[in-house]
């Protein structure tokens, strides 16, 4: 419903702030990632923005970054897993911070945010396993182009994450596409 807010910043109380749109000021909570990057009081501020209606009350949550409210709505559509929890995990993690522990399947990352123990972490990174972390390849290796087609091809072939990102990562810095997959075919066979 409400998708975005611009106007000028009236207040800021973490985790809340009061966005002031032409003489109507909303109340917007925000994870600490996006209230840390956030302009001086007075000045104009954009914030793409998440409406949750509930029976007993409207909340306003927004981002900095459009891949922080998509992180954000891929939370929230896990069985037990809320907003506020949802805010609190993007409040010690960035987005692509959760990205890498979902892809590295590290739990520890995880239980490290206040809130969330060990079941509701391995939890999360079983809901979240393929839409978050799935296109960030590997950190080194093959060129992030073709990185991203080699490790879908492995996963394809029933390789889990973590094989075929430590596959990924001993591949050579220039290697096309179908090579990259003999390579990593080899190494995953070894």
């Amino acid at each position: 419903m409400i998708g975005k807010l611009s106007g000028i910043l009236s207040e800021k109380n973490p985790p809340q702030v009061l966005v002031d749109c032409n003489g109507v000021g909303y109340e917007v909570d925000v994870p600490m990632s996006t209230f840390y990057n956030l302009p001086a009081t007075g000045e104009r501020v954009s914030l793409l923005t998440h409406f949750v209606v509930r029976e007993d009350a409207q909340i306003l949550f927004g981002f900095g970054t459009a891949s922080e409210r998509a992180t954000f709505r891929q939370i929230i559509k896990i069985s037990g897993v809320g907003p506020r929890m949802a805010l609190g995990i993007l409040s010690g993690l960035s987005a692509d911070e959760l990205a890498r522990a979902v892809s590295d399947q590290d739990a520890a990352r995880l239980t490290k945010v206040p809130g969330i123990g060990k079941k509701t972490a391995e939890r999360l990174l079983l809901e979240l396993k393929g839409k978050l972390g799935a296109d960030l390849g590997p950190s080194a290796g093959a060129t992030p182009g073709h990185a991203s087609d080699i490790l879908q091809a492995l996963l394809a072939l029933g390789y889990s994450d973590k094989e075929a990102s430590a596959a990924l990562k001993a591949l050579p810095a220039e290697v096309g596409v179908s090579e990259g997959i003999k390579l990593a075919l080899k190494s995953l066979a070894k």
